[in-house]
């Protein structure tokens, strides 16, 4: 596993980083993972995510946000130009981003802002739904939509939300499962994240 900083807007950001290579020698693709406001990239590392994703063929990178673990606070920060310039010097080629929680606020602008620039969006739960849905109406980027039944932070509504807004959102509730699904029922998270992203 690599772990490192990158400079981001002239300060350091940490990420984790697995990867591993598909049987045609190539990365399958590019995955981001975000994470929540009680959470740190080491979190995807802890559930086994990042070396599930690395096994199958992925090229995985969880980022620890600004202010949060080992990253350094950006003053003023603005969120797609930050996700924008994370992508391009760690050189993710349309990644698929996993946004759980307060990530949304990371997430869904750069949705937004650049669609053709995410191969799809893992969106677990995120905030800012409500606060975005006029500019989410009818983006076509591939969409997974996953709760847990128990979320009394982001209701279970918001998924039936996302469906109406965007053409190609899958969804999928973990029963007696809170707002932090993967925590709870994580084999069932990873099962329906991998198969997800092995029909992009």
């Amino acid at each position: 596993m690599i772990n490192q900083f990158v400079t981001i807007q002239h300060q350091k950001i940490h990420y984790l980083e697995m990867a591993g290579k598909a049987p045609n020698t190539n990365i399958f693709g590019n995955v981001l993972l975000l994470h929540g406001a009680s959470f740190t990239a080491q979190t995807w590392y802890d559930l086994g995510t990042l070396p599930t994703l690395a096994m199958k063929g992925y090229r995985a990178v969880a980022i620890d946000l600004p202010g949060y673990g080992q990253s350094s606070t950006i003053p003023n920060i603005e969120p797609v130009s930050f996700i924008q310039e994370l992508i391009n010097t760690l050189q993710l080629d349309a990644p698929v981003i996993i946004s759980p929680s307060m990530s949304g606020s990371f997430s869904l602008p750069f949705l937004i802002a650049h669609p053709n620039q995410i191969k799809a969006l893992v969106a677990v739960a995120p905030v800012g739904i409500m606060r975005y849905q006029e500019k989410l109406i009818g983006l076509s980027v591939p969409i997974l939509a996953i709760w847990g039944s128990n979320d009394h932070i982001v209701p279970v509504t918001q998924v039936e939300l996302l469906s109406k807004l965007m053409p190609k959102v899958t969804k999928v509730i973990l029963p007696d499962a809170g707002h932090t699904c993967y925590l709870k029922a994580t084999s069932q998270f990873h099962q329906h994240l991998m198969t997800f992203i092995a029909s992009l």
